[in-house]
């Protein structure tokens, strides 16, 4: 989609949530490396992180109904599903770069199932969904339910995509398709409603457009922003801080 054709308040949230994103992992590392201690894993920060992805994959999901929308223009049936299988599987390429590079870096905690590798399922399977259209709200709301009936049940790692995982288990970054897949269904029973056949049925609110415009380039480099933000981060540290990072 060029960037003529995009709808910015779309990219404008995508932009928040990688703001969010962006002081989330900053202050993650300066707990990580020992520079600042935070309590990230519970309280306030830990909500904050949960309302991050849930933004974020709310975005997902909205974005796809409108691409699908749009692409029935020039594709039908299988054709159609291959286009975002093909997507969803490049994306799932980068997540398992990821797993590379952080069982490189990390070793213990290294991201087996992050949030590129969802989004990336996610997509793939997002054709069997399409059909159910603000329908995907309450399925999304199943897919939360099961997922946290999940998390009570201890199993094998091959089951870690589902939400079920050894009671050891530890991942700087663990986004299972059960829940998480269920705000990205919620996000396309959301598009389906403010965006059906692909078009916005609500007038925006008046916002300056120098606000706009900032916000929503960085949600249209989201996905290049994700992959090299953390390293930046950690070199800036390592810079100012003067510590150890490798």
């Amino acid at each position: 989609m060029d960037a003529a054709s995009r709808y910015q308040e779309v990219d404008m949230v995508r932009g928040i949530a990688i703001l969010m994103m962006v002081l989330f992992h900053t202050l993650f590392d300066l707990n990580y490396f020992r520079i600042y201690s935070l309590e990230i894993y519970d309280g306030f920060w830990h909500y904050f992180a949960f309302a991050t992805a849930s933004l974020f994959l709310l975005i997902v999901g909205i974005s796809l109904t409108i691409s699908r929308a749009r692409a029935q223009s020039k594709y039908s049936g299988y054709r159609l599903a291959l286009k975002f299988i093909y997507r969803g599987a490049g994306i799932l390429l980068l997540g398992l770069l990821v797993t590379f590079g952080t069982w490189w870096y990390l070793r213990e905690g290294f991201i087996v199932f992050g949030i590129l590798h969802l989004i990336g399922v996610s997509i793939m399977i997002s054709p069997l969904f399409f059909r159910f259209k603000t329908g995907n709200i309450v399925l999304g709301l199943l897919f939360v339910v099961i997922g946290y009936f999940l998390a009570t049940i201890s199993g094998p790692a091959w089951l870690l995509p589902l939400g079920i995982h050894p009671p050891d288990f530890w991942s700087v970054d663990y986004e299972p398709l059960f829940p998480w897949t269920g705000m990205v269904l919620t996000g396309m029973g959301l598009g389906e409603y403010l965006y059906p056949r692909g078009v916005r049925r609500f007038t925006l609110p008046a916002i300056p457009r120098v606000f706009i415009q900032s916000l929503a380039s960085l949600g249209r480099h989201s996905l290049v922003v994700y992959l090299v933000h953390q390293p930046i981060i950690i070199l800036l540290l390592a810079a100012v801080f003067g510590i150890n990072v490798l």
